[in-house]
């Protein structure tokens, strides 16, 4: 693989790795209050238990050989710690990478000048190359023409024909 997908890939990884930690972040964040004159927003849910399956009243209860789904771990505030230190990790080490494969570019040779003059050179090879495909497609319809004239002449004088009974 060159080494410009490689910048590209190392580039979509940080992006990748950028997002992921901020939604990550986002979701678990505990909420946090703005200011002490800030009003507590009503509650959303006025329903005074917080755990809906407490009481007896499920319509579909687990039949046996089933498990009720697994409440998070009670350490979860634990694993958020944990998770900025993580992320960040492994975007420094991306950094790292990118970093790696834009020192291992090759250095531009001759300054601006040469560059230019190179892209002008490159320019004319291709636009003598233009012209000589051209005139090959020219040559390639005047061609295939003549040989629809022939084939067409040819299938007129096959129907022209009469057959011998």
């Amino acid at each position: 693989m060159d080494i410009i997908s490689q910048l590209q890939e190392q580039v979509n990884l940080i992006a990748s790795l950028a997002f992921n930690t901020f939604g990550t972040l986002q979701r678990d964040a505990p909420p946090v209050r703005l200011s002490p004159n800030y009003p507590e927003p009503p509650n959303s849910n006025p329903n005074p238990n917080p755990n809906p399956n407490s009481n007896n009243s499920n319509p579909n209860p687990p039949q046996q050989g089933q498990q009720q789904q697994q409440q998070p771990p009670p350490d979860a505030s634990a694993n958020f710690a944990d998770e900025p230190k993580t992320a960040s990790a492994a975007l420094v080490k991306a950094a790292k990478q990118f970093d790696a494969l834009v020192n291992a570019l090759p250095l531009a040779e001759g300054g601006e000048e040469a560059q230019l003059k190179r892209i002008a050179e490159l320019q004319a090879e291709n636009d003598a190359i233009g012209q000589e495909l051209q005139k090959q497609l020219e040559a390639a319809d005047k061609e295939l023409k003549q040989v629809q004239e022939l084939f067409s002449e040819a299938s007129d004088k096959c129907l022209n024909m009469k057959k011998p009974y």
